[in-house]
């Protein structure tokens, strides 16, 4: 792999790359700068967490004169998280060269956005619909922009966002320098890249396994009513320090991290009902450590990064192989070992054996955990907590108080009541979780990757309604008025989540509601 010092970059974005933690670049790094720095129009592909952004990113910065008072920029990503995360990158690669960015994005006070604006970026970051509510505004000007970067393109095109790319690109000079990166390539991608790319250099470093090698992935099998009892005596046997479990619906996650926390986890939701400032919330408690338990929908799956994620349970099974690995994705990166669980009813298996074929990988079955074992897990992280303070010596003051107990009880009763107190003992609390119906595998084509189009409701799965209100598989609940970005209302299908249509490239018609107002 190059240093990032072959690259000839400027000296104050190779210091930014230096605190950034960088020294060796990654494959799509190593071949995307390069073209990128000679200013050709490229097309990267890759996974999510192969170091996409900086690929883009590094280039964009060392390109751009500080001087410049006019938005020079573009870049499109699908979600508010991924925007914001996008943000942070190029923020931290510029910090040194004075370079401005801001994102824009739904869920965000449109009028604090304007103010931002007026303060002249030079790159936006934004998604597509907030996007062409500015431009519509005249907020954002795009005559003088000169870069544009679509990042997840594939998962854009699959929320619905091909007729409002097209409509921003076409308000941007020709004479540009574009780059598209995008998980897989399908027709749309292609025919995207064709009118709005030119003679574009085509770089890919997709492995062989579409899952990360790092990751060790496993599943049990069990009935849905066990599932809780049994995530807890996993969470207590793994003890994890960072997870991520995922949920289906978002009446799942309501009321599984509600159950958590009244057995004693320290455990918050995230799904796409919440706000913004609840979503933000929630992050940043997950990311300093004041919740160890994250749980979430499928709106969790792309886009965040969240360094020290040690373990992904996947308490519902994914609807597709794309989740399955953007879930499990979540840990393992960095190059640092990561721990997949996954959840499975017995008539889900066929739905996993296909979910295996279609990553190329088997996941290896695994037991359910005892309680005898949940249990030894507790006992061990409270034993490994006391030996870190033994070895660090930092319980010099509490030696006379030891002598004395000493000398009046037995070491091992002592040291024994003493693990007792310091391990966290379950609350017994019983809990009820109202019941997901199973996945079932249909007809499906060999492979939705190489066809570069997914299933779409009726043929994908005899069941859909997580993905739409309460419905009977593929039905299309009414519109909600007055949404800019489109999303479906949810009458009759309770808190379930809304996901997004497949195999559409009409903005109006299938937009996710996870992603309202993006």
């Amino acid at each position: 792999m190059k240093t990032f010092n072959e690259f000839g970059l400027e000296p104050k974005v190779l210091r930014a790359i230096t605190e950034m933690g960088f020294e060796e670049s990654t494959p799509i790094q190593e071949k995307a700068i390069p073209l990128a720095l000679e200013g050709k129009d490229l097309i990267g592909q890759a996974q999510t967490g192969t170091g996409k952004t900086a690929a883009f990113g590094v280039p964009l910065i060392n390109k751009i004169q500080v001087s410049e008072d006019r938005i020079v920029a573009l870049i499109m990503c699908p979600t508010r998280e991924l925007a914001i995360q996008v943000a942070e990158e190029i923020e931290k690669l510029g910090r040194f060269k004075g370079i401005r960015s801001l994102p824009i994005y739904g869920g965000q006070d449109i009028v604090k956005q304007i103010r931002a604006l007026k303060r002249r970026p030079q790159i936006i970051i934004g998604t597509p619909g907030r996007l062409l509510d500015h431009i519509n505004r005249k907020t954002i000007k795009l005559d003088d922009v000169q870069t544009v970067i679509l990042d997840e393109a594939d998962e854009m095109l699959d929320m619905g966002f091909m007729d409002d790319i097209q409509s921003i690109l076409k308000l941007v000079p020709e004479t540009r320098h574009t780059m598209l990166f995008s998980a897989t390539m399908p027709p749309n991608i292609q025919k995207l890249a064709q009118q709005f790319l030119k003679n574009p250099e085509h770089v890919s470093v997709i492995p062989k396994q579409v899952s990360a090698p790092l990751i060790q992935q496993f599943y049990i099998e069990l009935q849905e009513k066990q599932k809780f009892e049994v995530l807890c005596r996993l969470v207590d046997m793994e003890a994890p320090e960072l997870a991520i479990i995922f949920g289906r619906t978002k009446r799942r996650v309501d009321e599984l991290s509600e159950a958590l926390q009244k057995r004693g986890y320290s455990a918050e939701g995230l799904h796409g009902d919440l706000s913004q400032h609840q979503r933000d919330a929630v992050m940043r408690k997950f990311r300093d450590g004041s919740i160890d338990v994250l749980v979430a929908t499928d709106v969790a799956a792309r886009g965040l990064d969240v360094s020290g994620v040690t373990h992904v349970v996947n308490f519902d099974l994914p609807q597709d192989p794309e989740s399955y690995v953007h879930r499990i994705g979540r840990t393992g990166r960095a190059g640092k070992e990561g721990t997949a669980w996954t959840f499975v009813t017995p008539r889900e298996m066929d739905h996993l054996h296909f979910i295996e074929r279609l990553t190329r990988h088997r996941i290896a079955r695994k037991p359910m955990p005892s309680t005898a074992e949940a249990f030894e897990g507790k006992q061990r992280i409270t034993a490994e907590k006391i030996l870190d303070i033994v070895q660090n010596d930092e319980a010099n003051e509490y030696k006379g108080l030891s002598i004395q107990l000493l000398e009046q009880y037995d070491s091992v009763a002592l040291l024994s009541a003493a693990l007792k107190l310091l391990t966290r003992e379950s609350k017994e609390v019983n809990v009820e979780l109202t019941p997901e119906d199973p996945l079932r595998v249909k007809k499906r084509r060999p492979d939705i990757r190489s066809s570069g189009r997914k299933p779409n409701s009726s043929s994908y799965m005899s069941k859909r309604t997580d993905r739409f209100g309460g419905g009977s598989g593929g039905s299309r609940p009414p519109r909600r008025e007055g949404s800019r970005d489109g999303g479906w209302d949810n009458r009759g299908g309770g808190s379930r989540d809304r996901g997004r249509s497949y195999g559409s490239s009409s903005s109006s018609s299938k937009r996710s509601d996870d992603y309202v107002n993006n």
